[in-house]
């Protein structure tokens, strides 16, 4: 399994890359359609500049096979490449984003995750998250907030 490291520059269209497949082969399929033609690949790049401060990611430099973002007490993004689901990487870059929030004072974070993902859902349940419920969330788009229903997870990292 690589190693996780500080997300780069060099990183930026292949994580996108991977942020873009990954999140329409499990997300679109339970999004709206307004918010699935929103999410073009350039949407994905325009999103995750700012975030690279506060990504990791593992692979080598421009070809991650996933990635972890915080936001804040937010656990913001996940997102694994398919070959490299099942080898233990999601749950790597998950305890490291647990470990970042915890680092930076949080001791409760919590993450969203698209209503029906229950591979996700049951991946953080089993990682000591738990599903408080449906909440309505202003997700980020290039034509400004939009209203989607997600469930959310907390945990205590205390």
């Amino acid at each position: 399994m690589p190693a996780l490291r500080p997300a780069e520059m060099l990183d930026l269209h292949a994580l996108a890359r991977l942020w873009h497949a990954a999140w329409h082969e499990t997300h679109a399929p339970l999004s709206p359609d307004t918010l699935v033609q929103l999410r073009t690949l350039q949407s994905f790049a325009d999103r995750l500049a700012p975030l690279l401060p506060d990504t990791t990611t593992a692979g080598p430099v421009g070809q991650p096979i996933g990635f972890c973002a915080i936001k804040h007490d937010e656990l913001y993004q996940l997102f694994v490449a398919p070959e490299a689901r099942g080898h233990g990487v999601a749950a790597k870059l998950l305890a490291d984003g647990e470990a970042r929030l915890a680092a930076a004072g949080y001791n409760r974070a919590f993450l969203t995750c698209v209503i029906g993902n229950d591979r996700a859902a049951r991946f953080y349940e089993k990682s000591g998250w738990h599903n408080v419920g449906a909440i309505d969330e202003m997700v980020e788009t290039s034509e400004g907030p939009y209203a989607l229903q997600v469930w959310r997870f907390e945990k205590d990292l205390a």
